[in-house]
């Protein structure tokens, strides 16, 4: 699906849902859920919002994948501090939670969590779950099968081609460098 015309209208810093840019990603808002650390559903809504900017890279990248017989799973993206501050109280370590002090760039609407699926919809393997908080997880743990990396060098690769930067500890997180400077937020959405 091309970029929607509608990109142009909008202020590049202005938040958007990315469903009302692109169809061509699949969901599992993990926070909008129990099926995740806190244990707990802290979004209300399946939403994604984004900054504007972060939202056509991602649809840059989303679109190379698909070339390759991929599309993008989004598990996270913009993240108010409020939820920020819950999960620094549960695992209050920067490896793999931002200091809410500092904020996030998920809490700038800069970041998303994301793995890839094949065209039948399955998960690709990436050796670990979504948020596993521990070495495996890392871009630069190595005891993992060829396919698990190569899997990894495929998102890493397309992300990083498309302006994001990845973080060492988790395989699923990029930020899109232009973001890192934009405000922290802590507004949460209305769901329809």
């Amino acid at each position: 699906m091309s970029v929607s015309k509608n990109l142009k209208n909008v202020n590049d810093t202005s938040f958007v849902d990315l469903k009302n840019y692109s169809k061509d990603f699949i969901y599992d808002m993990k926070y909008a859920t129990t099926d995740n650390f806190l244990k707990a559903k802290v979004y209300d809504c399946q939403a994604c919002f984004l900054r504007l900017k972060t939202v056509k890279a991602l649809i840059l990248a989303n679109k190379d994948f698909i070339k390759k017989g991929y599309k993008i799973k989004i598990f996270d993206c913009y993240r108010p501090l409020d939820i920020q501050k819950k999960m620094w109280e549960i695992v209050p370590n920067p490896s793999y939670v931002a200091d809410p002090r500092k904020g996030s760039i998920h809490n700038r609407g800069g970041a998303v969590d994301i793995t890839l699926i094949d065209t039948t919809g399955k998960n690709i393997d990436m050796g670990t779950n979504f948020d596993y908080f521990g070495i495996e997880a890392s871009h630069n743990f190595k005891n993992l099968s060829e396919e698990i990396k190569s899997n990894r060098k495929l998102l890493k690769k397309i992300m990083v081609k498309n302006g994001f930067n990845y973080f060492e500890s988790e395989w699923w997180h990029y930020n899109f460098k232009p973001a890192l400077n934009d405000n922290i937020s802590n507004t949460k959405w209305k769901c329809d």
